[in-house]
C-alpha cells in the first residue's frame, strides 16, 4: 500500500521543485527490497515510507517487481541520481541554499568541497554531523532541529542512513522550517567520493548492489542475502493471488 512515483527522474525533479512552495516541508524518501522488508516489522518506519510526498523506487527490485505484478513503474530513480540531478537545476537557477544533516565531518567537508566546484551558485548555509546513534536525546534533537531552522535552507539533506534518517524526518517534520527535505543516505558517500558507486554497467542491469556487496559483504550481507529473498517472496505471493484471485469464491 505503498504510493511510489512512476515519474522519470527529471520529472521527479519537476515535482520536488513545484512541492518548494507549499505551507509545509514537502518531503522524499527511497524504497528499495530491504526497507520494504525492514518496514513490514517496523511501523514508524511503513508511516514514515508512507506519509513522503515522493517516494522513490530506488532499487531495481522495485522496478522488477511493478513489471511483474503489472504496476506502472517503469524507471528506476536513485537518491544519488535524484541529488545530482536536483542540484544541477538548482545551480542553473541560482539563490539556492542547502543543509547537509548526516555522516560525518569528513564526508561533509567533501561534498562542500565538490559543491563549490561543481555547483558554484549553490550556498551550502549550514552541515551538521550528529553524534552516531540509533536514538538522538531530546537535548541532542532540539539543537538539530533549532540549528537547521536558523541557518533558513531551501532544502534539507538528510544522509543519516535508514531506517534511521526516515523516522527522524517524520518525526520533526512538524518542526522544520524548511521548503524541501529529502533522506537520500548514501548519496552523501557517493557524492563525497568516500565511498565507490558501481559503474553504469551494474547500474543499468540492475545489479548495482554486487560490486557493493562484495566491497561491504559484513555491512550489507543482511540487506543482499536476507532481504532479498523475503522480497521475492512477497513478490510471488502477490503475483499468485493476481492470478487466482478471479476464481476465488
Amino acid at each position: 500500500d505503498f504510493s511510489i512515483s512512476n515519474l522519470a527522474l527529471g520529472q521527479t525533479v519537476d515535482k520536488a521543485s513545484n512541492l518548494m512552495s507549499g505551507s509545509r516541508a514537502g518531503y522524499l524518501a527511497c524504497i528499495n527490497p530491504h526497507s520494504f522488508v525492514v518496514s513490514e516489522s517496523d511501523s514508524e518506519f511503513r508511516e514514515a515510507l508512507k506519509t513522503a510526498d515522493i517516494l522513490i523506487p530506488d532499487g531495481f527490485g522495485i522496478v522488477l517487481a511493478s513489471k511483474v505484478l503489472g504496476l506502472p513503474i517503469r524507471d528506476r530513480v536513485s537518491g544519488p541520481d535524484f541529488f545530482v540531478d536536483f542540484t544541477k537545476r538548482a545551480n542553473s537557477l541560482g539563490s539556492f541554499r542547502y543543509f547537509l544533516l548526516g555522516s560525518s565531518e569528513c564526508v561533509i567537508q567533501k561534498m562542500v568541497d565538490r559543491l563549490k566546484q561543481e555547483a558554484p551558485n549553490i550556498d551550502v548555509c549550514g552541515v551538521l554531523s550528529p553524534p552516531y546513534k540509533e536514538q538522538f536525546t531530546e537535548g541532542e534533537n532540539e539543537h538539530m532541529v533549532n540549528f537547521i531552522n536558523a541557518c533558513r535552507p531551501d532544502v534539507l539533506w538528510v544522509g543519516l542512513s535508514a531506517p534511521k534518517q526516515e523516522k527522524w524526518i517524520f518525526r520533526n517534520r512538524e518542526r522544520l522550517d524548511v521548503p524541501f527535505v529529502a533522506a537520500i543516505g548514501a548519496a552523501f558517500d557517493f557524492y563525497a567520493g568516500t565511498k565507490k558507486r558501481s559503474s553504469l554497467f551494474w547500474q543499468r542491469t540492475g545489479l548495482e548492489w554486487l560490486p557493493r556487496f562484495f566491497r561491504e559483504p559484513r555491512r550489507l550481507w543482511r540487506r543482499n542475502l536476507k532481504s532479498t529473498p523475503v522480497f521475492l517472496s512477497w513478490v510471488a505471493r502477490e503475483k499468485f493471488r493476481q492470478i487466482f484471485a478471479p476464481y476465488a469464491s
